[in-house]
């Protein structure tokens, strides 16, 4: 089998395939960066296919690349307090993941995978992955770990990962991609980790996005100011703040765009939409696979600072107000903050934000701050090329990783 793989690499179109495990479990942000990386890496490379294990509800909305499919596994629902939940009324959540590590286990074998890249969760939620990526290595596959740019405050990341025995497992990986400049944050800056483990550790920088039809999104017209969190699960406090700022608002021609997204609950939506109808300068759209576009035709956003938000937002050099939460992970107050220390980005707390004229005041003063491009530190966004760049050299080195992992094997015998 590694002869016929072997012959294959040498093919300059690299013929390999590739499967991507996003846990998806609250919100957008880990299925559209797997996507975004998907895109990139069969962009780059000619001959790759690639599988997105995902366990969104509404994966299928969004459109795919040729050579790039998902496979749905069964949801499962991450709570406000941190805890999870199976996502059908029929199954307990421990025999969610049951099904779910079945599934992920069955395409592993129909697609004997070259390449796994597991965004964020090292063994996968509930440690559904285990298994698969063990089996995945005893078939000298190539394992990636692809870390946000920013997980949690130092503190909280390190007892997540003490309870989780993931250190234990890091092994398991040939290297740890963060997505992000090392100049930004350090997500494993409270992980005790060996020299071996933080010598296989990259970062690529910022996740670049594009548009490929900025037109397409033309039916909400332009130099809107955008409202968006992401999903919208944990959205309703921001959209609420926006809806009573924009009321105050007499600025002739403004429009505010409110995106609420697939998980608001339909109740929120609801009120959303019924304090929104008497507003003549706001308009409300419950869902549009295509944000990219939308974000790029905005005068700002504002927002709450997730990832794919972020890297939005820099990607098309737009002025933007952050709302970030800060529960029940702190990552995106973390986020924001840092990218206002750099010159970036406005933030706001959403205690604050829900003073009308003090948002307003907020929204009306990053509407006249400079782009992100005029500030004196430059975004690093050449990551997806960095990972294109890894990808490569993880082939050429596919033999010394092959037999550094029997080493390791033979040493713990």
């Amino acid at each position: 089998m590694f002869a016929e793989r072997n012959q294959a690499r040498m093919d300059p179109v690299f013929n390999f395939s590739v499967l991507l495990y996003s846990h998806d479990t609250f919100g957008l942000g880990h299925l559209r960066r797997s996507r975004t990386i998907a895109h990139a890496l069969v962009s780059h490379f000619p001959g790759v296919r690639v599988s997105i294990v995902s366990g969104s509800p509404v994966v299928g909305a969004f459109p795919f690349e040729d050579r790039v499919d998902y496979i749905q596994i069964p949801p499962a629902n991450k709570l406000y307090n941190g805890t999870y939940a199976s996502g059908s009324g029929e199954l307990t959540f421990e025999q969610t993941v049951t099904a779910r590590e079945a599934v992920i286990r069955a395409a592993a074998k129909r697609i004997r995978p070259d390449m796994i890249i597991v965004d964020k969760e090292p063994l996968g939620l509930a440690r559904e992955m285990l298994s698969t990526l063990k089996w995945a290595k005893a078939q000298g596959a190539i394992t990636v770990l692809g870390l946000r740019d920013v997980l949690d405050a130092p503190e909280l990341l390190r007892e997540e990962w003490q309870r989780k025995h993931i250190v234990e497992h890091l092994t398991l990986y040939d290297e740890i991609w963060i997505y992000g400049p090392g100049s930004f944050y350090n997500p494993l800056a409270g992980i005790d980790l060996s020299e071996a483990i933080l010598s296989q550790t990259r970062y690529t920088g910022f996740l670049p996005r594009t548009t490929v039809d900025e037109d397409a999104s033309e039916k909400y017209g332009r130099d809107y100011v955008l409202v968006t969190a992401g999903g919208g699960g944990d959205g309703y406090e921001l959209m609420a703040a926006a809806l009573s700022a924009a009321r105050q608002d007499r600025t002739p021609d403004r429009e505010f765009l409110i995106v609420l997204g697939p998980f608001m609950t339909d109740c929120e939506r609801s009120e959303i939409a019924a304090r929104a109808s008497s507003l003549s300068n706001v308009r409300i759209i419950d869902f549009d696979a295509n944000l990219e576009a939308i974000v790029a035709n905005a005068s700002a956003v504002v927002g709450m600072c997730g990832y794919n938000t972020f890297c939005e937002v820099i990607s098309f050099d737009k002025r933007a107000l952050f709302v970030p939460r800060t529960a029940p992970r702190r990552e995106q107050t973390i986020r924001a903050n840092r990218a206002a220390e750099f010159g970036w980005v406005d933030v706001i707390d959403i205690e604050m934000a829900k003073n009308p004229r003090r948002f307003l005041a907020a929204i009306n003063a990053v509407l006249k701050r400079p782009k992100p491009s005029a500030a004196v530190a430059r975004p690093d966004m050449d990551g997806l090329n960095r990972i294109c760049a890894l990808t490569e050299i993880l082939f050429d080195r596919r033999d010394e990783i092959l037999a550094a992992s029997d080493l390791r094997k033979a040493a713990s015998y």
